[in-house]
């Protein structure tokens, strides 16, 4: 079979989309609208290429560049998302996408080339063992998705419950923005812009779904979740010392589920979270088993993988020193970082 490879244009989102709700590899991270948030936020170049067969798309491929003096120069699918590479209904159609990915990582004269997949399609390639994700389904029953939650953390999210918390979704990013920005400063993150945020929203609407858990009219912690097919993926939240105290995020995480299961989701994603880290161990204790994640980089100009990860010993003096930043100054400078990292 004869395939064509062409670059999505304007007039092209509805049939890309169209694609990636029909096919079982596609994620939401793979839907159009991320084009336009990496290149008008971040500013980075992106093709996303398509292959197709007699005028019908059969494997899509989403690529950015980010070219960092501190961090290298990179091609991957895709940047600031858990999962990417290349989604096919055919062998055919993938090898061509694959292999004009490679050509382009080359002429780009990127260090790698990065592909994001649930699971790893080139074994041949380098890895790193640093991620796990974690995937569950969920039953229709609410109370049947409360009793699998361990008995420790099930006793959590009760006593959340019992604080006398409410969750309510919000149709703006302020309230989130202040409880995730204070979360991401006390782990020595760098923090993405508000504009980030908003294009989200506008880029996918209903579908990014803000929620906020409230005690006397005060969030004190909220979540942005994004909604796909029949999953929920509760992506970016925060909360301070309140929601610490009252088990709030606990609250807030059954809150996301109990109104997944009423908007109709099936599975539950926790997203991503690198070994030994507190992340990792708040997702295996909601019941959560995790899913090692095998990214494939291939190496191009680059003569080994860099180490940009908050594990690395030699981040963690920074890490201790952003921590030490007042909250304004490390908001107004980590945009202007983590735009570079992806």
């Amino acid at each position: 079979m004869q395939w064509s490879v062409a670059q999505l244009g304007t007039h092209d989102h509805a049939r890309w989309d169209a694609f990636v709700q029909r096919c079982p590899s596609a994620t939401f991270f793979h839907r159009a609208g991320w084009q336009q948030v990496i290149e008008d936020v971040f500013g980075h170049p992106t093709w996303y290429l398509y292959a197709e067969s007699a005028g019908q798309i059969q494997a899509i491929l989403p690529l950015a560049q980010i070219n960092s003096r501190l961090f290298g120069n990179t091609l991957c699918s895709l940047p600031f998302c858990v999962y990417g590479g290349i989604a096919a209904l055919e062998d055919g159609a993938a090898a061509e996408l694959d292999h004009a990915a490679q050509q382009l990582a080359r002429r780009l004269r990127v260090d790698h080339l990065e592909y994001r997949h649930q699971q790893s399609i080139h074994a041949d390639w380098l890895h790193k063992d640093l991620y796990a994700t974690f995937r569950k389904p969920l039953s229709p029953d609410h109370e049947q998705n409360l009793l699998a939650i361990p008995r420790k953390q099930r006793a959590m999210v009760r006593k959340g419950m019992a604080a006398g918390m409410g969750s309510v979704i919000d149709a703006e990013t302020d309230r989130f923005y202040d409880n995730y920005a204070a979360s991401v400063h006390r782990l020595g993150t760098p923090v993405f812009s508000r504009r980030y945020f908003r294009a989200l929203q506008q880029a996918f609407g209903d579908d990014c779904e803000i929620l906020s858990v409230q005690q006397n009219g005060k969030a004190i912690c909220s979540v942005m979740s994004f909604h796909f097919r029949d999953e929920v993926l509760p992506y970016y939240g925060g909360g301070g010392d309140a929601a610490r105290a009252l088990a709030g995020n606990d609250f807030m995480y059954w809150e996301v589920m109990r109104r997944a299961v009423e908007r109709g989701r099936r599975l539950f994603d926790f997203g991503r979270s690198k070994y030994g880290t507190g992340s990792f161990a708040f997702k295996k204790n909601w019941g959560f088993a995790p899913q090692p994640l095998r990214y494939d980089y291939q190496l191009h100009r680059g003569k080994k993988l860099a180490d940009v990860q908050p594990l690395n010993p030699r981040l963690q003096l920074l890490i201790r020193a952003w921590r030490l930043l007042p909250l304004p100054v490390a908001n107004a400078l980590g945009p202007h970082i983590v735009r570079q990292l992806g």
